[in-house]
């Protein structure tokens, strides 16, 4: 009857054990099975069968003991180098998020500056210009008349002076250079923290996320003096807010990857496209829009200045009538530029123009070098460049199709978005 229940007792323990062995633990595979299988003797086993089994469950348990031991050394030799990955990624996205909001605030800020200033421009040119008309229709030699021509003529002169400074700043555009960096913060991000997300960051993903800061830094800078962009540039270039990217300079075969002969080819076509005519549409819309600032820029202060003139002189004897309408008309007319120039945010769209272009740019710049090292699954890839340019993959690969036929030129453009 012993030797039954014992027979019964090591049958039950040796088909436990593979059940018992797939918890993740070392103590619940070493432990219970191994244990009291050891201390039971084999001569009392009834059956060779049993024995056999017993031994095989000896050598599972031995098996799985070894990988598990395995396992865990290499975890314990890569976990320092893993959780310092993590912690610098961690320290980027602090920074990162940082950022996103001051540049936010200061966007804000420097979007108040260019209605504030905005609006008390006008009132001060607008109250030298009543003031000079009422200096005129008093008799000259009245004892009012030079306080009207002074209180004019110096709010003229104040006048003069903001809108060089405001014309020279362009608040309008500052703010949309604030609201670009702050979005492009954020999409950096979103992107790391997709990176934490997806788990085992290496040490290329924090250069790469360190770089893109610094890229974006400069690009966006936040003081005024020293390192503000240049807001009337001789040359008109796309945005450039992203590091160079680095090229191997060796071309992969093209079925790697996701990526054959007939995608690459779809890709060069949409570069051409991209660069023929999206790009150049803008960075012309764009240098309309610089020379219309550069207008407005000059003629208002040189119309506040006329009308300071005017006002100084009115009352004279001799420029007495001509003096008070270039005192009056100067003035309104300057009101007329400044609320054209600010009012309508003219800086903000030429950044607005030299930032879509940049976009392009950088479209073109990542299409050619995943081009060169498929980098990115080439599926993937042209669904992301799908969804960039506001198309489905069909209207890509038909847009792709019709540059190829014609050579690029095509009479749509690559983005449906803007």
């Amino acid at each position: 009857m012993a030797s039954l229940q014992a027979s019964s007792f090591l049958h039950s323990s040796a088909y436990s054990l593979p059940t018992l062995s797939r918890k993740r633990t070392i103590t619940s595979i070493l432990d219970l099975p191994k244990t009291r299988a050891s201390n039971i003797p084999l001569h009392h086993l009834q059956t060779g069968r049993l024995a056999e089994e017993l031994e095989k469950a000896r050598s599972y348990t031995s098996l799985k003991t070894t990988f598990v031991d395995k396992k865990f050394t290499k975890n314990d030799e890569n976990y320092g180098s893993d959780s310092m990955v993590m912690e610098k990624l961690y320290a980027i996205l602090e920074a990162v998020a940082d950022r996103v909001e001051m540049h936010k605030n200061i966007g804000d800020q420097r979007d108040n500056w260019n209605s504030l200033l905005l609006t008390s421009i006008n009132a001060i040119t607008l109250a030298g210009a009543t003031m000079s008309g009422i200096a005129s229709t008093i008799a000259a030699g009245a004892a009012p008349v030079g306080a009207f021509k002074i209180s004019s003529t110096l709010m003229f002169i104040a006048a003069t002076g903001m809108l060089c400074i405001m014309n020279k700043i362009q608040p309008s555009q500052l703010a949309e250079e604030q609201r670009n960096a702050a979005r492009l913060f954020k999409q950096l991000q979103k992107e790391i923290e997709t990176t934490i997300a997806i788990g085992e960051p290496t040490e290329r993903d924090v250069n790469e996320a360190m770089q893109k800061v610094l890229a974006l830094d400069k690009a966006y800078p936040l003081p005024l003096l020293g390192v503000m962009l240049e807001k009337f540039p001789s040359n008109i270039e796309p945005a450039v807010w992203w590091p160079q990217q680095q090229r191997s300079g060796q071309v992969t075969s093209a079925d790697c990857n996701g990526w054959n002969a007939k995608l690459e080819k779809e890709m060069r076509s949409i570069v051409e496209v991209l660069r023929r005519k999206d790009k150049e549409e803008y960075l012309r819309l764009g240098g309309k829009a610089l020379k219309l600032n550069k207008m407005l820029a000059i003629s208002g202060p040189i119309l506040t200045g006329l009308a300071a003139i005017g006002s100084a002189l009115v009352g004279s004897s001799s420029h007495g009538s001509w003096a008070a309408i270039l005192g009056v008309v100067a003035g309104s007319l300057a009101t007329v530029v400044n609320t054209l120039e600010h009012g309508g945010q003219v800086g903000m769209v030429f950044e607005m123009y030299r930032g879509n272009a940049g976009f392009f740019k950088l479209m073109e710049e990542s299409i050619e070098s995943n081009l060169l090292d498929r980098r990115e699954n080439g599926e993937l890839f042209e669904m992301k460049v799908a969804l960039q340019l506001g198309r489905s993959l069909s209207e890509l690969r038909d847009l792709a199709s019709s540059s190829s036929n014609r050579g690029g030129e095509v009479d749509e453009f690559a983005s449906k978005l803007f």
